[in-house]
């Protein structure tokens, strides 16, 4: 280098990361962008939609947690023929019959049909769910990985936000061409159907992604290789003896990965399920007002994700994830007892900054915790947490919010959130990383 400088010739620049994924990354990245639109579109106006048509916050409630039971059923079934057959068939389903199940719902009116539609969107919704992450993490190295998954959280909560936007927009529009009010039916029902639009196209490029190597030859690493659980290092033999050890061993792993996520999830479901609807009937907020303030505070909370790598640089992936789901607890009570909508909303702001930032770091934790032997399966059981906690968490909020009050579901959804860090603590911190084997950021398993 010495020289180099003494003769003036300066040392080539390394190319930004985002520029050096493979096609599957940026693939995915498109698709995740059209998920995160059709899914704050369906938040919106789904809810918002059920109740211009009669039914009270009990039954929304169900409504908005039968996505999550559909994934519940599907989710390990799904994760198991994952590590069979590969990613790419099962995602390429995903992607082109959810748009057909929302059109179902945008032209349901009944409450079986309603109920029926949104179980099977949410069975295909697993799809998505249980093959991206593992897909992402195959398909990026090291030194990609937590950038990408930190841009997937940005597309999916940041700029996929702007579809509360578009959910707002559209019954605006067309409530003034009928000259009716935008929270009638047939306004809401549009909007409904233009997020089976979103969701079509962004799915067409789809049919162009590669299935990733370590997903069709489940390698196992090499023994001296040692693999990262957070800054807690795993040596290969370890893991190797783990995954072999019989059922009880991966269960036990599996274990401690899920039941902390069974209570973040029902606490977002208790939280985020019928937010709108609380908006709605508490500060008498319009689809179009509600969709540019849900706009903004989502994609605050997916600007948040991009800082997600320099956290994790300077703590370790444990301790971001925990010191940020509890301080998302006093936000969480903060948006139930406001007394005006801008406090709830700067809490609500609150709120999406710090599951943005915590979104990404998680889902490293995760994947790193396990060989690709097993990545699509425990995403498999990730739905099953998903479908669990976030239906149970739905459930829990519409009958809280019907028969006691409408701050209620956010006492639920911050007693889920204190619990679910403690665990992480308990089933992870007693872990001591010795020095002689440590590996940082950017040397763990090799994909």
């Amino acid at each position: 280098m010495g020289d180099t400088m003494a003769r003036g010739v300066s040392a080539p620049r390394r190319r930004p990361v985002v520029l050096t994924y493979s096609r599957n990354v940026y693939l995915l990245l498109i698709y995740t962008l059209g998920k995160g639109l059709q899914l704050t579109i369906n938040a919106l106006s789904i809810n918002l939609y059920a109740y211009s048509l009669g039914y009270r916050s009990d039954f929304i409630g169900l409504l908005a947690g039968m996505p999550s039971i559909g994934a519940l059923v599907a989710g390990v079934p799904i994760g198991l023929l994952a590590d069979r057959i590969g990613r790419k068939p099962l995602i390429l389903t995903s992607g082109a019959l959810t748009p057909l199940t929302l059109v179902a719902v945008g032209l349901s009116s009944s409450a079986p049909l309603l109920l029926l539609a949104s179980f099977t969107n949410g069975v295909l919704a697993s799809a998505y769910w249980v093959t991206n992450l593992p897909m992402l993490t195959e398909s990026t190295t090291n030194e990609q990985r937590m950038s990408a998954l930190s841009i997937s959280s940005f597309l999916l909560l940041g700029v996929g936000a702007l579809g509360s936007s578009i959910g707002g927009a559209v019954p605006q529009f067309v409530g003034g061409l009928l000259h009716v009010s935008p929270a009638a039916t047939i306004p809401l029902r549009w909007s409904v159907l233009a997020s089976a639009v979103v969701a079509a196209v962004p799915a067409l490029p789809l049919v162009l992604l590669r299935e990733p190597r370590r997903a069709r030859g489940h390698a196992v690493p090499h023994p001296n290789t040692p693999i990262v659980v957070d800054d807690i290092p795993i040596g290969a033999e370890r893991m190797r003896r783990l995954e072999n050890s019989g059922r009880w061993g991966v269960a036990a792993l599996f274990a401690m990965l899920l039941v902390p996520d069974v209570l973040i999830t029902t606490g977002e479901g208790a939280v985020s399920s019928l937010l709108q609807l609380y908006y709605r009937l508490k500060f008498n907020l319009l689809p179009g007002n509600l969709g540019l303030i849900l706009t903004f505070t989502g994609l605050a909370g997916g600007a948040a994700a991009l800082i997600a790598p320099r956290v994790v640089r300077r703590l370790s992936k444990l301790r971001a994830v925990v010191t940020v789901i509890f301080l998302s607890v006093p936000a969480v009570i903060g948006i139930g007892l406001s007394p005006t909508f801008l406090i709830a909303a700067g809490f609500d702001l609150t709120r999406n900054v710090l599951r943005g930032l915590n979104d990404p770091i998680y889902a490293a934790f995760t994947m790193e915790s396990i060989s690709s032997r097993y990545r699509g399966t425990l995403s498999g059981f990730y739905g099953i947490t998903w479908g669990v906690g976030f239906s149970v968490g739905a459930s829990i909020a519409g009958l809280l919010q019907q028969n006691i009050s409408l701050s209620a579901p956010f006492m639920l959804g911050a007693l889920c959130l204190t619990l679910a860090p403690s665990l992480l603590l308990a089933f992870f911190a007693r872990k001591k990383a010795t020095s002689a084997n440590v590996v940082h950021y950017g040397q763990s398993e090799s994909t």
